[in-house]
């Protein structure tokens, strides 16, 4: 995986961690507990929705572990403003169509692509991190390449 995350993004996977592994787990184990004493599991809907929810919950907990133990976190803090990275603002010009757009970096857990949220480990993101107000770049996306020119660096 080796994600890209922010330091706040670490700490949000760690409170959903807490709380899955705790909270939700507690609450499962109820569910299955009271759904048990219904009788016949076989045939108990109560209780194979329980189950379900255990694996589901599970399955989060991997993936939110995994998440953590090979996320590389970045400083958003203490940045360059002037080079594109986490949480840079920047208006670009689509150069084969002269289309310009806003669009701002982030990591993976805070993409909105309707926002014009750019994960920075997209093609888009991989492209423009790192350069600077006036360069123009190539993205390598699936199926086409297209160039980029960065008007500018906003705040």
């Amino acid at each position: 995986m080796n994600n890209i995350l922010t330091h706040e993004n670490m700490k949000k996977l760690q409170e959903e961690l807490d709380y899955r592994m705790t909270v939700k787990r507690a609450e499962i184990a109820k569910e299955k507990l009271i759904a048990a004493a219904h009788g016949d599991r076989s045939e108990n809907a109560e209780y194979k929705e329980a189950c379900a929810n255990y694996r589901e919950n599970d399955n989060r907990i991997q993936y939110l572990l995994s998440m953590i133990s090979t996320a590389t976190v970045i400083d958003d803090e203490n940045v360059d403003k002037t080079v594109l990275g986490i949480n840079s603002k920047a208006r670009i010009k689509f150069v084969e169509d002269n289309d310009e757009d806003v669009i701002t970096l982030v990591t993976t857990m805070d993409l909105d692509p309707e926002n014009m949220m750019i994960s920075i480990e997209s093609d888009l993101g991989k492209a423009l991190a790192g350069k600077k107000a006036g360069d123009i770049v190539e993205v390598n996306a699936p199926g086409t390449n297209y160039t980029v020119e960065i008007l500018e660096i906003l705040e």
